[in-house]
């Protein structure tokens, strides 16, 4: 290998996968200290390449991180507008009432997002 092709590159830190947690830390991060030399590495072609799901997101932990994540025009514009719960089973489908279901089965206030964006 050619002295050339050796060379390193430094960082302070490096997080593997651009995943939520890992840009969450990742942004955390230069917010605490921006001088910091962060790295994000994704195996995928681009971010969210290999999510493919969808989620319900609580914004509270956006929030946080970035406050005026509204304004910046994050992809996140979808409220939950109704929770439905049902039971399958040979049988059929039983709808079950929201009035039994814990707290964090209640989803008023959070969106339906796209985790890939």
């Amino acid at each position: 290998m050619a002295e050339s092709a050796r060379e390193s590159m430094e960082y302070d830190v490096v997080i593997v996968g651009a995943g939520p947690a890992g840009l969450s830390a990742a942004i955390r991060l230069k917010q605490l200290d921006p001088e910091l030399s962060v790295v994000v590495l994704e195996k995928g072609s681009e971010v969210g390449a290999h999510i493919l799901s969808g989620a319900v997101l609580d914004p509270a932990g956006l929030d946080r991180l970035l406050p005026d994540w509204r304004e910046r025009g994050a992809p996140v514009t979808v409220p939950v507008t109704d929770d439905r719960f049902y039971m399958l089973g040979q049988a059929g489908v039983l709808r079950i009432p929201g009035w039994p279901m814990p707290p964090l089965m209640k989803n008023h206030g959070n969106y339906i997002v796209s985790m890939a964006n």
